[in-house]
């Protein structure tokens, strides 16, 4: 009867060649850490499968016979690749390492990411980067994707995801302090002596008639752009406007008649399996990175 790939476990394989390499049982069994009585019995099992001696033994010796020396020499190569590319698997490192596949709204892309990735890569040199900036909702699961930032209104309801809230947002109203100092200060919202920039969903929730805004634009980075370069008074999520803020580019108008509509901005990721290292880490990294002002 001869034996196929298939009849042989690899695991009586790996031990064969152990024997081999320190030709005694004993040596083999502490090397792979198992008893001698287990190295013996997959020895005796694998000449069975094969119907031809391996080894010779004696109560001293272990040597290879002609079909063992050559059993061993066609194994070897391939069960040290198997073992290396077991080992050498980027979330078997104890750091974290691999690709991490991610996406997050383009202004949230644009502003907070580009240091957020730069200090974590400082950090953790073999994590590799795919970043894909959009404004709509990916499966991350059926994409393919390990983790998304997103900015919700309200709770999320994809049990299939953990969600990590990364902090509150809330929109207000900002303007180049060279618009104030030539328009002055708004009255009340829409007022017609002034110019305003407004994102199309806020006009039904604030119930700004259309006309009244000059401005309609869907992008928060072009609306800021606009405000900075003091075309208008303009309502951005504070993340958008936060560096400028600091920088005294722009400044918060208060606007009467407005409330700020709150939000948050989270972190998704698939609940099923272990969380991967490259994953966890840049979730805590972003994590902490948002809660000390990388907003």
């Amino acid at each position: 009867m001869s034996a196929t790939i298939q009849d042989v476990a690899l695991e009586r394989l790996r031990v064969f060649a152990a024997v081999a390499d320190h030709t005694s049982f004993s040596k083999a069994a502490k090397a792979l850490g198992v008893s001698k009585g287990t190295v013996s019995r997959a020895i005796t099992a694998l000449e069975s499968q094969l119907e031809m001696e391996l080894l010779h033994r004696s109560t001293r010796h272990v040597a290879l016979s002609t079909a063992g020396v050559a059993l061993h020499e066609r194994i070897r190569h391939h069960l040290a690749a198997l073992q290396k590319a077991v080992v050498d698997l980027p979330e078997r490192d104890e750091a974290p390492s691999g690709l991490l596949r991610m996406t997050a709204p383009i202004d949230f892309g644009a502003i907070v990411l580009p240091p957020v990735l730069a200090a974590f890569t400082r950090r953790y040199p073999a994590v590799r980067f795919d970043v894909r900036l959009t404004e709509g909702r990916v499966d991350l699961v059926r994409d393919g994707y390990d983790l998304a930032v997103r900015a919700a209104a309200g709770p999320m309801k994809d049990s299939a995801l953990i969600v990590r809230r990364l902090g509150g947002e809330h929109g207000a109203f900002y303007a180049a302090p060279a618009y104030l100092a030539r328009r002055g200060r708004p009255r009340s919202l829409g007022d017609d002596r002034h110019t305003w920039a407004m994102h199309p969903s806020a006009l039904k929730l604030l119930r700004v008639p259309a006309e009244a805004v000059h401005f309609l634009v869907d992008d928060f980075m072009l609306a800021r752009q606009l405000l900075r370069e003091g075309a208008a008074i303009g309502l951005l999520p504070a993340f958008v406007a936060r560096p400028d803020v600091r920088d005294g580019v722009l400044e918060e108008v208060p606007v009467p008649g407005y409330s700020p509509v709150a939000g948050q901005v989270v972190l998704v990721y698939p609940s099923s399996g272990q969380v991967p290292r490259k994953v966890a880490a840049f979730r805590d990294f972003l994590v902490e990175a948002m809660r000390h002002g990388a907003r």
